[in-house]
């Protein structure tokens, strides 16, 4: 860390999994992103050499590999070893030094040896393997250990969103995926109160000399990243929306499109948050709960339902 003015600067690398703004923009923001698109379908060497070419010179990209090598052929040498290469052509032509397999909640721990053979015999070249076990058979206490025993063995980072779970074996290289903390998967926005718990769980791998991989993937990543970096960054947050109160509500309501029912509203925004003018953070969904149930024509007609329903003051 270095100080300079009263600005900390952290080598925690913070992005997004995907693009969820235009690159142009994106590259504004961050010097990161993990590609996920290679997930679904493996692109032209052309297309990956023109998303090398026009990306910034020092921004870095890390790759998810393809669902071939994880769920459809499950990790099984004779038959990934090929989709394998495929990966890492594309880390080549990018310049990725990280590549990601995220394995499904089917992929249990008894495919544990599965997963080992692979690894030990597919040729990393200069690639560090990062591998992101889901599903809760992984996270119990034996399994954990067993885990930890194979990754250290094999070098191989184990990925987890830390909010929920702390890796079993990181050393040189830590890497994490944020995808929310609420009922539904991705529908959701991080807290400040809850982006200070992130930095107080990362930091601590900073200081072991380890790169550090802070990635977002959620609804709101591209606010909650950029957030994150600039707590990182300033030891504060910005404003959530630029206003407070009922402004707050309008400009997060504002961007859908209207007329739209109150249950619609609840699913599309409701995970959401605004910022009332005690400084106090508010899902939209608690705004909503109580208004009466029916379509609302435009932003201003919640506004007033909110109003006389005295849910903010």
């Amino acid at each position: 860390m270095n100080a300079e003015k009263g600005v900390r600067y952290y080598v925690i690398k913070v992005g997004c999994c995907g693009y969820p703004v235009s690159m142009s923009k994106y590259y504004e923001t961050f010097c990161l992103v993990e590609l996920n698109s290679t997930f679904y379908q493996y692109p032209r060497i052309s297309t990956v050499t023109k998303w090398r070419r026009e990306a910034p010179e020092k921004f870095e990209f890390t790759v998810k590999a393809n669902q071939e090598v994880s769920h459809n052929y499950r990790l099984k040498i004779n038959l990934a070893a090929q989709a394998f290469e495929r990966m890492k052509k594309i880390c080549r032509v990018l310049k990725a030094h990280v590549l990601l397999i995220q394995t499904p909640a089917s992929f249990r721990p008894n495919s544990l040896e599965d997963a080992e053979a692979f690894l030990r015999r597919m040729g990393r070249e200069d690639l560090t393997i990062v591998w992101e076990t889901r599903g809760p058979l992984w996270e119990n206490d034996e399994v954990r250990k067993s885990l930890e025993e194979t990754l250290k063995e094999l070098d191989i980072p184990h990925v987890t969103d830390p909010l929920r779970l702390m890796p079993v074996y990181t050393d040189g290289v830590a890497y994490f995926r944020l995808h929310g903390l609420g009922a539904s998967m991705y529908y959701y926005q991080y807290t400040d109160e809850e982006l200070r718990w992130l930095c107080d769980l990362v930091k601590p791998f900073e200081k072991l000399s380890e790169e550090v991989y802070v990635l977002f993937n959620n609804l709101s990543m591209f606010e909650d990243a950029t957030r994150f970096k600039f707590l990182l960054q300033y030891g504060r947050f910005p404003s959530l929306t630029g206003a407070v109160g009922l402004e707050s509500v309008k400009t997060a309501m504002g961007t859908t499109r209207y007329p739209a029912a109150k249950n619609l509203l609840m699913k599309k925004l409701g995970w959401r948050l605004v910022e009332m003018e005690n400084g106090k953070q508010i899902r939209i969904s608690e705004l909503l709960k109580d208004l009466p149930p029916k379509t609302y024509k435009n932003v201003d007609e919640i506004l007033q339902e909110m109003k006389r329903a005295s849910v903010i003051f």
